[in-house]
């Protein structure tokens, strides 16, 4: 028998278990980013209230996942965070 022939394998196949994981999932709705919702096309390393909404309680930038931003505003506000933490407007980490 070939190993991807259906049938006569262990368990129940794949299509017939498929459909019942997904019974109890809920759509997840995505994140609006700050940035996106006040038309903010550029961020500035000098504007350290922004960039403190984008890094959490331990002073790590919070991904794209948490926040909502898009790539490109996940890589600009990386990059500002950066800068702002070299020139010590941030800290790298808080206590």
């Amino acid at each position: 028998m070939a190993y991807g022939s259906s049938g006569g394998g262990r368990g129940p196949s794949r299509a017939a278990a498929g459909g019942a994981g997904n019974k109890n999932r809920r759509f997840k709705r995505r994140k609006v980013s700050y940035l996106t919702i006040n038309k903010i096309t550029q961020v500035d390393y000098k504007s350290v209230t922004l960039l403190r909404q984008f890094t959490d309680e331990r002073g790590k930038i919070v991904p794209r996942r948490r926040s909502g931003a898009t790539a490109k505003e996940q890589r600009m506000i990386a990059i500002a965070i950066k800068r702002a933490r070299e020139i010590a407007l941030l800290p790298f980490v808080k206590e």
